[in-house]
């Protein structure tokens, strides 16, 4: 969980610095709504992994799955709640939203592989 943080703060980082570099145009007002909702979401899908980490038959794969197809239900149901909503600047929300997913599905990913490789038991 503490890479999780660490890869969070970087983006806490960045947006804090978009304002004074000028770049803040390029990121939504709700960008930290979307940001809270990666940071929950990588807290669920953690204690998910851990779950599956923990039993005796290795269900890793089947606790991983579950996140993963979770993930896409939620997001698809975040993005479709904003819009609900009327949103402004409806591109820039969902481009700003699929930035974000890629690199916390990535980072999830890399951070997956490190952590069964630890557990291979080599």
């Amino acid at each position: 969980m503490l890479r999780t943080i660490i890869f969070t703060s970087f983006f806490v980082i960045v947006f804090f610095l978009a304002k004074y570099f000028a770049i803040d145009t390029f990121l939504h007002s709700k960008r930290w709504l979307i940001l809270g909702f990666f940071v929950a979401f990588s807290f669920l899908m953690h204690r998910l992994i851990d779950m599956g980490l923990q039993g005796k038959d290795k269900n890793i794969i089947m606790f991983y799955l579950a996140a993963t197809v979770l993930r896409l239900i939620l997001s698809l149901g975040f993005i479709g709640f904003e819009l609900y909503r009327g949103l402004q600047q409806q591109e820039l929300f969902i481009l700003n939203f699929f930035v974000l997913y890629l690199f916390y599905t990535v980072f999830e990913i890399w951070n997956l592989s490190s952590n069964l490789r630890q557990n291979s038991g080599k």
